[in-house]
């Protein structure tokens, strides 16, 4: 996956050229695609799969004026903790993130094939493609990786951007078929989600601010680690903070680490608190 780069855009585009990038590569270097997907797509070997990274967890919300998304680092294989530094969150475009929760090098691949396809979209129509399009297109390449799924290597991303023609933020959630489901104000995915998303119900509301809605994304963080060991909390000890992005009318935003790192600080002295009265 990593030899797919905009210069399969440059060298082989020809009369059959689609605005589709996965399209044109399952025409013209299929051998490039994801493993399990496009025409040269094959079951795996039977017998027991390995233990591979899996990627959790991703919550996003909006607020007024856009949306924000945020993922833990931790990764796990087994019982094991296989990263402690993994980034589960990418801008997809200027004005779209995507978070995966699943099979990690399947996740990370189909985020660099959608990230391409965008851009290929762009240089191709001369425009950026919709909101709704960009959130079909990933729901297409979700349900190209069934296969992959139904042998235990499942894939299931959390989409999120700005709606130029709403004025609004906007979130999509997925199921292992690509099915595409739009979220209005909250959403989390992966193992901790149910945790998380049990925060996310307490503590959004409408209309918040942006400062407000990265502290409740990193508080139902928080609170999903405290229940799921397969979602890292914050690490004060390696100073790891969730990743955070944010998406407003003037594009995304990735959430610095020190700004971060304030964030957690006031939630965990407020938690510290919280248990010293208890």
């Amino acid at each position: 996956m990593a030899n797919i780069s905009r210069e399969s855009t440059a060298g082989r585009v020809s009369a059959a050229a689609t605005s589709s990038f996965s399209e044109h590569l399952a025409q013209s270097r299929p051998d490039l695609l994801p493993y399990g997907m496009g025409p040269t797509a094959r079951a795996l070997p039977e017998g027991n799969l390995p233990a591979v990274p899996h990627a959790t967890t991703i919550v996003a919300l909006s607020f007024a004026g856009g949306v924000v998304m945020a993922g833990d680092r931790r990764a796990t294989m087994g019982s094991m903790i296989a990263s402690r530094h993994i980034e589960k969150v990418f801008p997809a475009d200027q004005y779209s993130v995507l978070g995966i929760a699943g099979t990690a090098g399947i996740a990370i691949d189909i985020t660099r094939l959608f990230q391409v396809e965008l851009e290929h979209y762009e240089k191709i129509e001369g425009t950026l493609l919709s909101l709704e399009g960009k959130a079909n297109r990933l729901g297409a390449m979700i349900r190209a990786n069934l296969p992959m799924a139904m042998q235990g290597l499942a894939v299931i991303p959390l989409f999120a951007g700005f709606d130029a023609g709403r004025s609004v933020g906007r979130l999509f959630s997925y199921d292992v078929t690509g099915g595409r489901y739009e979220e209005l104000e909250h959403h989390s995915v992966g193992s901790g989600s149910v945790f998380a998303r049990g925060a996310l119900k307490k503590l959004w509301r409408p209309n918040m601010t942006e400062d407000e809605a990265v502290r409740i994304a990193v508080e139902s963080l928080y609170d999903a680690s405290d229940d799921d060991s397969a979602t890292g909390g914050p690490d004060m000890v390696r100073r790891l903070w969730p990743i955070v992005y944010t998406v407003t009318r003037t594009g995304s935003s990735k959430v610095s680490e020190r700004e971060l790192a304030s964030v957690v600080e006031t939630v965990v002295a407020a938690r510290a608190l919280l248990a010293r009265e208890a």
